[in-house]
């Protein structure tokens, strides 16, 4: 792979791009800013959700699923909310399509208008906290940890592959809480979760911060972050979790009978990590000669390649690479035994 790659040293953005592309991770989809996820980069995008997915229902999270489609008066209802993410946001306007008057091709039918439009998701507290107000309404129903697995969109005009695409893979975790000081505990708790995961899995070192005023999260009184330095000498932010104190509570009127017989606001957090932790891991660990992963989250861990004469011999080396495969297995490798027959050795090495 060295020779098809341009250096680090020569171009850092172009080494990266190449990197993505001839590791087979991903590429440009036909549709402008978004990526196809290939079932290499897929791969180990699995294990990463894997290993987090169970770290969350270690802290006592569930998974659950929310609408794709947000009203647009959810997203007005929370001000600095909408002004952050207000020129990001893809909206649908109608419902139909009809065949054109010419009858070359489909055009919009102006009959099938929304009479509200949805937004298309670029985060979830509007949807979710107004899902909340249904289910909460005493200090029992309190905490709820929810997770979810999902994409979202968010309208970028410079796109690189996995860093920042319109379209993109994360999760996204929101938390009601009876107190302030619980909710401020699990935003500690699990910007610390994203840490460990960062430093174990991915062998990447990482800084935990708080972001200033002017870079948290839209409709956050606190950011935690995880910060990581790449080769090139740049930070790149890996993860985020939001102590979003009562303002989405409000913003949806989610109260709760307290203990004490008084009617209170809840206390909320969100958090999140995307597939840009794709990007972090290529930058953290790739060379002029390609892609480096961590072995806790590379797909394969063994590759085999077959030398033989004759057919005879063909069969006998995969029968035996069969049966080592059988034994690396057992000790939690995954393996691959490459028996394409219309490529010599030495290419499959390269």
């Amino acid at each position: 792979m060295a020779k098809e790659l341009t250096s680090r040293g020569e171009n850092y953005s172009q080494w990266y791009n190449d990197i993505v592309i001839k590791a087979d991770l991903a590429e440009n989809s036909a549709v402008r800013g978004c990526m196809v996820i290939k079932p290499y980069g897929y791969a180990i995008w699995e294990k990463m959700h894997d290993a987090l997915d169970k770290m969350f229902k270690e802290t006592g999270h569930q998974n659950a699923y929310f609408p794709l489609f947000i009203p647009k008066s959810f997203l007005s209802r929370e001000a600095e909310h909408v002004e952050g993410f207000a020129k990001e946001c893809a909206v649908v306007t109608h419902h139909r399509l009809k065949v054109a008057p010419d009858g070359n091709g489909v055009v919009v039918d102006p009959d099938a208008k929304l009479e509200e439009e949805l937004i298309v998701r670029p985060t979830s507290e509007t949807i979710i906290w107004n899902t909340y107000k249904n289910w909460i309404t005493s200090y029992r129903d309190l905490p709820i940890l929810i997770n979810q697995w999902a994409n979202v969109v968010r309208w970028e005009m410079r796109t690189r592959l996995f860093l920042r695409t319109a379209e993109f893979l994360w999760q996204e975790g929101h938390t009601a809480h009876a107190t302030s000081a619980e909710a401020i505990v699990e935003t500690e708790k699990m910007v610390n979760v994203y840490a460990k995961f960062a430093r174990d899995f991915m062998a990447l070192p990482v800084v935990v911060g708080h972001k200033s005023e002017s870079e948290r999260f839209a409709g956050a009184v606190d950011t935690l972050c995880i910060e990581a330095m790449m080769q090139d000498g740049k930070a790149l932010q890996a993860g985020t979790s939001h102590f979003l104190g009562q303002n989405f509570a409000k913003a949806f009127d989610v109260q709760f009978s307290s203990k004490e017989g008084t009617l209170e606001y809840v206390w909320a957090t969100s958090w999140g990590v995307s597939t840009r932790l794709m990007g972090a891991l290529i930058m953290a660990h790739s060379d002029d000669n390609g892609l480096v992963l961590p072995p806790k989250l590379a797909p394969i861990h063994v590759v085999m390649v077959p030398i033989y004469k004759s057919a005879e011999e063909r069969e006998a080396i995969l029968a035996k690479m069969d049966q080592i495969k059988a034994e690396c297995e057992k000790e939690g490798l995954t393996v691959k035994i490459d028996d394409r027959d219309n490529l010599r050795p030495g290419f499959k090495f390269a």
